[in-house]
């Protein structure tokens, strides 16, 4: 990896896919495997990590949340999820204009392109794969959900790992984060990133831009105006 002119970190549900329905289901296999208990309510799961909302589910259902219960979790989470890749890739979508912004960003000279995700690592492989988006994305450099409940780490541990990659610093306003919900947002300014909002979920533009995003585009349909947005943050 060279010098890094801009570093686009990428939220994956509701911003680059929709993998509506599929969640609850997941969730419903791991906490019976793990467990034996029925699913019977998901938390607010928008713009949160893997970490927070398994964390809650196990205690809505009586289950302590220990490491060991958490880790087996993540492990029935990442075979359910790859269990049905073939499913979600026939019922999801990638929304559009997702891929043509991923490949037109990754010929932009010193733009580099990874996760920040509420998802585990291995679980975001398996969504974007399931729609061929996995091409120009760094994976190894990614910030995931797995780690922390709070989404800004999630940034810090990108960019330090993209850091360390590109062998010199990567100053906070030279990091773009991409998402479709004021989490997305909330985490970005609490690093010092530029917030990019994307309004494919349940935000509306006005919503992301009360939360204080730099910039907001309606979808990724657009990649002229997506990479305007990413290269003038």
């Amino acid at each position: 990896m060279g010098p890094v002119t801009r570093l686009v970190l990428w939220d994956i549900d509701s911003t680059l896919i929709n993998a509506h329905g599929f969640g609850p289901r997941w969730y419903r296999q791991a906490l019976a495997a793990v467990t034996g208990r029925t699913l019977q309510r998901m938390p607010d799961t928008a713009g949160r990590t893997e970490l927070a909302i398994t964390t809650d589910v196990l205690e809505h259902h009586g289950v302590p949340a220990d490491e060991p219960t958490i880790a087996a979790m993540f492990t029935a989470l990442t075979s359910a999820v790859a269990e049905t890749r073939d499913e979600l890739a026939e019922s999801g979508t990638a929304l559009p204009g997702a891929a043509q912004a991923l490949a037109a960003l990754a010929q932009e000279p010193g733009f580099v392109q990874t996760l920040v995700t509420g998802n585990l690592a291995e679980v975001a492989f398996h969504k974007l794969e399931a729609f061929d988006l996995h091409h120009h994305v760094d994976f190894e450099i990614g910030g995931f959900g797995g780690g922390s409940v709070h989404r800004h780490d999630l940034i810090s541990d990108s960019v330090a790992k993209a850091a360390d990659r590109c062998g010199t610093p990567i100053a906070p306003d030279s990091v773009v984060v991409v998402g479709d919900t004021p989490h997305d947002v909330a985490g970005a300014l609490r690093f010092g990133a530029v917030a990019v909002g994307v309004a494919t979920g349940g935000s509306a533009e006005a919503e992301l831009r009360a939360a204080g995003a730099h910039a907001v585009l309606p979808d990724l349909a657009d990649t002229g105006a997506v990479l305007s947005a990413l290269s003038a943050a």
